[in-house]
């Protein structure tokens, strides 16, 4: 089955004449002999336009990847990024026949029944699934009120095309990890595994609600970000439904400019919101292509972005969230030598890393790179010596931060399309210091305590007895000749921290009492 797949690739690749991206090199004999086997053919259609065409063929994950690609015209040629932008929402649909199997599948019943109205021709055709604009009766206290929603239904037979393509990749990931000399350092298994689960999470549309919800919650009553209510009656694995959004896609630009909407604070906005998700949420939308992306253009609300597709999510923990807040601020601030010793201290670089080689390999990525707005900066160069450096110092590839990755690179993309002359810099750098000044600050500290109040408030009264059993232990007789006795500054230590733990207890739980 994973031999006729990859036969298929094959297939495909060279049905559209994608070979000659591969086979262009003819210095090379090996290639030339490949190419001479393949044998020539001679293509209409532009070459952005084929390439768009087999990935459309190929399946969701060659989708995906071409939505990745459509957001950097800064790394390949600007035709096939302009051709691969109709990935992000122009798939080809599937039919309303098959539509209305998912959905008398999902709801057992008529679909005049479910929806007042219903429009069979999507508004939008992705990779894993298309979405319909209906209307729904919602039941509001002792009336009904007709609401205008987004229906997302999932393509049928999905499921079976992701699985076989992930055990391709995982076949291959374990080629690279068998063969490869920088396998070990760039764990291709635990990626695709990473990968294997945010796919099949995108499966389930009850999960994908559940997301929304969750970011709507975060960013309740904020001005950046709006996302839309979930109407859960009506929602079930294989259907989705939600409020309708009047917005205008983000990439839509002079169209945003003409409403009135401020393209360089819709810039600055947008990283603001990729910086809060990450660092104060730990939760984060991680398909942010411009096809997921749009703005708000009524007055009260104007340049709102609006959020779509919460299928891929992000999460990190605290130690990630910390780690990475420091990289990115002693970055910065140009200490590269913290930037080194955070890598170090985190395990990303192996532990006899010498910080000062480090330090000057960074030192040597970063600084052309500062003071300079995004147009001025070669995102593929920085790409190569990132990638030279990780295998001189033997980085390894943090598979929980993949998708991390792959969202920032999204968004210094959409940064890069709205503002060129963005300091992306000088625009983060604020907002990480805050972050981290809450995090490790006295208030941080309390709040901590606080939370940590009632485990202390059953461990503490228990310190007595259990520094009297350490005492007695520790000046029991022990078996050799010697005798052994406690220093006096043991005991000293000991009394010193009761007192502290008492005393915070004390300021913790006190004024609860006094209200």
């Amino acid at each position: 089955m994973r031999l006729f797949r990859l036969a298929k690739i094959i297939g495909v690749f060279h049905r559209y004449g994608l070979d000659e991206f591969v086979l262009r090199d003819t210095s090379n004999p090996l290639l030339r002999f490949v190419g001479w086997l393949l044998g020539s053919r001679t293509h209409k259609a532009a070459r952005g336009e084929r390439l768009r065409l087999a990935l459309e063929s190929l399946g969701p994950i060659f989708v995906k990847f071409g939505q990745v690609l459509s957001t950097r015209p800064d790394l390949i040629p600007p035709d096939i990024a302009a051709e691969l932008s109709l990935l992000q929402d122009r798939v080809p649909p599937i039919s309303k026949e098959a539509v209305k199997s998912v959905l008398d599948a999902a709801y057992e019943r008529d679909i005049d029944a479910v929806f007042t109205n219903f429009e069979w021709t999507p508004v939008a055709s992705a990779s894993v699934a298309q979405v319909h604009f209906a209307q729904i009766q919602l039941k509001v206290g002792d009336t009904f009120e007709t609401r205008d929603v987004a229906v997302k239904v999932l393509r049928p037979g999905i499921k079976p095309v992701i699985e076989g393509d992930i055990a391709l990749l995982r076949v291959l990931a374990g080629w690279v990890n068998r063969w490869s000399a920088d396998g070990r350092r760039l764990k291709p298994l635990e990626v695709v595994a990473e990968f294997d689960k945010y796919l099949h999470d995108e499966l389930d549309l009850m999960r994908e609600a559940a997301n929304c919800s969750q970011i709507r919650r975060n960013f309740t009553n904020s001005p950046l970000l709006y996302m839309p209510e979930v109407y859960w009656d009506w929602c079930e694995q294989t259907v989705m439904v939600m409020e309708r959004l009047y917005a205008t896609p983000v990439n839509q630009i002079e169209k945003l400019r003409a409403a009135g909407v401020d393209i360089k604070k819709l810039a600055r906005d947008g990283v603001e919101i990729f910086f809060t998700q990450v660092f104060r949420d730990g939760f984060f939308h991680a398909d942010m292509h411009p096809g997921n992306i749009a703005v708000r253009t009524d007055a009260p609300h104007i340049g709102q972005y609006v959020g779509m597709d919460f299928g891929i999510v992000g999460t990190l923990n605290d130690n990630d969230r910390r780690y990475l807040a420091e990289n990115f601020l002693a970055f910065f601030r140009r200490d590269y030598r913290r930037v080194a010793a955070a890598h170090i201290e985190s395990g990303w670089v192996p532990a006899g890393t010498r910080v000062d080689e480090l330090e000057s390999a960074v030192r040597s990525v970063c600084e052309p790179i500062f003071d300079r707005p995004l147009a001025d900066i070669s995102f593929g160069k920085v790409l190569m010596r990132l990638f030279s450096v990780s295998r001189r110092f033997n980085v390894e590839i943090q598979p929980q931060l993949v998708l991390l990755q792959k969202t920032l690179l999204n968004t210094e993309g959409l940064g890069r399309q709205l503002d060129p002359y963005l300091d992306l810099w000088a625009t983060a750098q604020p907002f990480l210091e805050k972050w981290m000044k809450d995090q490790i600050g006295p208030e941080a500290v309390m709040k901590r305590l606080t939370e940590q109040a009632p485990y202390l408030s059953q461990a503490i009264p228990q310190l007595p007895r259990l520094m009297h059993q350490a005492l007695e232990r520790y000046n029991a007789p022990p078996p050799a000749p010697v005798a052994r006795t406690m220093s006096p500054w043991v005991t000293v230590w000991l009394a010193i921290i009761a007192v502290c733990m008492l005393a915070i207890l004390g300021t913790l739980w006190i004024p609860l009492l006094l209200d």
